[in-house]
């Protein structure tokens, strides 16, 4: 049983759900600042531009976190089930691969952040993440391209309209959650 990825990185069922969740809430969440900060009676209104910039850093974060530690869990789960060593050595290659792509990812937004293209940030992680997901999909799971494939073509969307960045996220995560549904065991 060398077939590591299908048990340790298992983006499929409640795990697809869950982070479909998380990348809509962690959207909206940063959305909802962003209007608030534009409404003169809002709260958020009276916040510092350092404060915002530290709340939507700390969204991503925590959607980082936690569907990091989905993945993890349900893995573990699996492993259990069929009584499998989750941590050898595949694992932990597998492990150190996606700690450092998640963590090119993260950094990546917050450079192009604070250079100020703005822009360019969603795209980016669309991009990165199709690649996070092709490089973590196996053979028995090419459904996963579809996902690579729609984030593509909302990166390229995101690149041409600006704008479209939260209605590409949220479509994103109703893909996570069909996937999700779909995949279910």
């Amino acid at each position: 049983m060398n077939n590591n990825l299908q048990i340790n990185f298992r983006l499929q069922g409640i795990a697809s759900i869950l982070i479909g969740a998380f990348i809509f809430g962690a959207s909206y969440g940063i959305r909802t600042i962003i209007t608030d900060f534009l409404i003169d009676d809002s709260t958020a209104g009276m916040l510092s531009v350092e404060i915002l910039e530290l709340l939507g850093i700390a969204i991503l974060f925590l959607l980082f976190l936690s569907a990091s530690l989905t993945l993890f869990f349900t893995g573990k789960k699996a492993a259990k089930k069929i009584n499998y060593q989750l941590w050898n050595k595949a694992s932990k290659n597998a492990l150190r691969r996606y700690l450092l792509i998640v963590s090119f990812i993260f950094g990546g937004i917050l450079i192009l952040f604070y250079a100020g293209f703005v822009n360019y940030v969603t795209p980016f992680f669309l991009i990165s993440y199709s690649a996070l997901l092709f490089i973590f999909k196996n053979k028995a799971r090419k459904n996963l391209l579809i996902l690579c494939g729609i984030c593509l073509l909302f990166a390229t969307m995101c690149l041409l309209i600006p704008s479209y960045w939260y209605s590409s996220l949220t479509v994103l995560a109703i893909a996570h959650v069909t996937y999700g549904v779909v995949t279910k065991e």
